[in-house]
């Protein structure tokens, strides 16, 4: 039988995201799996603040990416599961990736926005180019859509 001993989960705090922290926390309860929490900051140009000075983005990322990251570890812990997490800088689906393969995990599970179209040609999609190239199995979870009510 297939035996899942290690989890990669990348976390960007969206819906979708937290949908797959939780398929992440049941499939390491029930087969004994360590969790990898990972959130990727992806390099941007530096923001200007009104005195003019550079402050460098990442840096803010970082920090807010730290705090919620840490909430969602203290979870895995609080519950009893073995959990790490990191935060790593680059190309989303190249960090993923390379962590998964430097991990030696044998499921991965992330989250989709579910973008079609013309975003998902400009902006690309993480969740597919990991599923093309990963060298191990990749759970899709996508956040639940959202019911309009009201007019349009």
């Amino acid at each position: 039988m297939f035996k899942i001993h290690a989890i990669l989960c990348p976390v960007d705090f969206s819906d979708a995201s937290r949908k797959a922290v939780q398929y992440a926390r049941e499939f390491a309860s029930n087969m004994g799996a360590s969790v990898y929490l990972l959130n990727v900051v992806e390099p941007r140009p530096m923001a200007v603040d009104i005195t003019l000075n550079y402050v460098p983005l990442e840096e803010d990322l970082e920090k807010a990416a730290a705090e919620d990251l840490d909430i969602i570890l203290q979870e895995f812990l609080v519950a009893g599961l073995k959990a790490e997490c990191a935060i790593e800088f680059g190309n989303p689906s190249d960090v993923i990736l390379e962590k998964a393969a430097e991990l030696d995990v044998n499921l991965l599970i992330m989250g989709s926005h579910g973008k079609k179209g013309l975003s998902r040609l400009i902006m690309g999609s993480v969740a597919e180019t990991v599923v093309r190239k990963a060298n191990c199995p990749v759970l899709i979870v996508k956040a639940e859509e959202k019911e309009f009510i009201g007019d349009v």
